[in-house]
Order: structure tokens, then C-alpha cells, then sequence
């Protein structure tokens, strides 16, 4: 799997899927998620009262819609409350069910923003290096690409060094 790293705006690539950072309601919210239901416009929040919802860690795809991305993977993340409460295991979910998803959709491109890390305050550092571990130990069968879309340089720098550190182990 190749890993890519870019600071910009997630809705704005044309990928086979970018993932939103969902609540459980999957009917939009702030950040990535009110930005993703914002571009996609209103078809995107009648599939998503279709679904029902979505339990933190799991992942559900939709279409996407207005947005120039095939699809839309929503993953609700986990609140941050100091990590003794499964968040690691709940954020590598997120990750896991995602690539699930890309596989077996056949996805060559995949966009992950950084999950759990704005209004649930997961810290950028371990939530980083979750996501990439994830994503270079994935490898099965999914021959195609991860990209982590930073929203700042410090995000970006942070990414790029994970994913170098990890590719050489």
C-alpha cells in the first residue's frame, strides 16, 4: 500500500473515497463532518438517515454525492478521555473497518483526515501514529492508496515522520 501525506481540504479530492470523521448520528456536524455534508449537499444526509447511524469504531460508505471523491466512508471516532477507556482500540477500529470497506468495494484511493483529533480531543501524536501503523500493517490485499490529509503543518510534519519511521521497521 502506498502512503501519502498533504496538507489540504479533503473534500476537495478526487479519490475513490475520502473518510468523514462522522458523529454516530451520521447526520453531520462540525469540522470534516459538517464540511463533507456541506459539499455533498442534501443527498448525502437522506442516504445517511437511511443507514440509521453508525456505532463509534465502526464504518459505513455512502456516495458521495456533490463532492468529487466516488464515495464517502464514515467512521465515527472516539472521545478522548485519557485513553484508559479503549480509545486506542476504538481509533484503530475506525481505521481497520475503513480499509474493509475499501477492499471490499475495490477503492483504490482512500483519504483519511485525522480522526478523533478536532472537537474529541484525541491527541494529534497518537492519533497519528494509530493511523499509519493501521494503514502500513494493512497490506493484504488492498494495493492501493492511503492518503492522510493534514490540516496544518505541524499535522503534516507529524504524518510524514510516522510514516517514514514506520516504513522502515
Amino acid at each position: 500500500m502506498k502512503i501519502t501525506v498533504l496538507i489540504g481540504d479533503i473534500t476537495k479530492l478526487q479519490v475513490d473515497a475520502i473518510v468523514n470523521a462522522a458523529n454516530c448520528s451520521l447526520l453531520g456536524g462540525g469540522g470534516v463532518d459538517g464540511a463533507i455534508h456541506r459539499g455533498a449537499g442534501p443527498g448525502l444526509l437522506a442516504e445517511c438517515r437511511e443507514i440509521g447511524g453508525c456505532r463509534t469504531g465502526e464504518a459505513v460508505i455512502t456516495k458521495a454525492y456533490c463532492l468529487p471523491a466516488k464515495h464517502v466512508v464514515h467512521t465515527p471516532g472516539p472521545v478522548w478521555n485519557g485513553g484508559n477507556r479503549g480509545e486506542p482500540e476504538l481509533l484503530r477500529s475506525c481505521y481497520l473497518n475503513c480499509l474493509r470497506l475499501a477492499e471490499e468495494t475495490k477503492l483504490q484511493t482512500i483519504a483519511f483526515p485525522a480522526i478523533s483529533t478536532g472537537v474529541y480531543g484525541y491527541p494529534l501524536l497518537e492519533a497519528s501514529r494509530i493511523a499509519v501503523e493501521t494503514a502500513t500493517g494493512w497490506e493484504k490485499s488492498f494495493p492501493g492508496e492511503a492518503i492522510f490529509v493534514a490540516f496544518s503543518s505541524e499535522a503534516e510534519n507529524i504524518y510524514k515522520k510516522l510514516a517514514e519511521e514506520i516504513s522502515t521497521k
